[in-house]
């Protein structure tokens, strides 16, 4: 999947101004078990580059589109980033491998408790899921 994904930087280079995944995003984006942020229904397609459905008519994003954003952000070690609409919790778990930490907000509350105890399960300690309306 990453390097379907870094392909897809050099497609879209003259749109976004980014060649390549930067090594952070790389290290984060093979590091994150996607397969355990959607249902399991969903489970064998989850390191496909597509958005997959996770239920209350939501997706999770496709990994380029996460990774791009969090390329983007140009966030450090040091950053603190504000996540709107948690989901799955897939963004919040990319960022979190790069950054200080995350804080996410879900409106829907079925998604963001599901997307809290599953990040918490999988031993995330620098995001924060709220539920609320962002």
């Amino acid at each position: 999947m990453v390097s379907e994904v870094d392909a897809l930087y050099a497609e879209t280079r003259a749109e976004t101004g980014l060649a390549s995944m930067s090594p952070a995003v790389r290290a984060a984006l093979a590091k994150v078990e996607r397969h355990r942020l959607v249902p399991a229904a969903q489970a064998a397609l989850a390191y496909r580059n597509h958005p997959l459905p996770i239920g209350s008519g939501q997706t999770i994003s496709q990994p380029y589109i996460v990774a791009l954003s969090t390329d983007l952000l140009k966030a450090d070690s040091n950053s603190v980033v504000l996540d709107v609409g948690t989901g799955s919790g897939y963004q919040a778990a990319v960022l979190a491998e790069i950054v200080k930490q995350v804080y996410s907000i879900e409106i829907v509350k079925t998604l963001g408790k599901t997307a809290a105890a599953r990040l918490t399960e999988m031993g995330y300690r620098n995001i924060e899921v709220k539920i609320g309306d962002g």
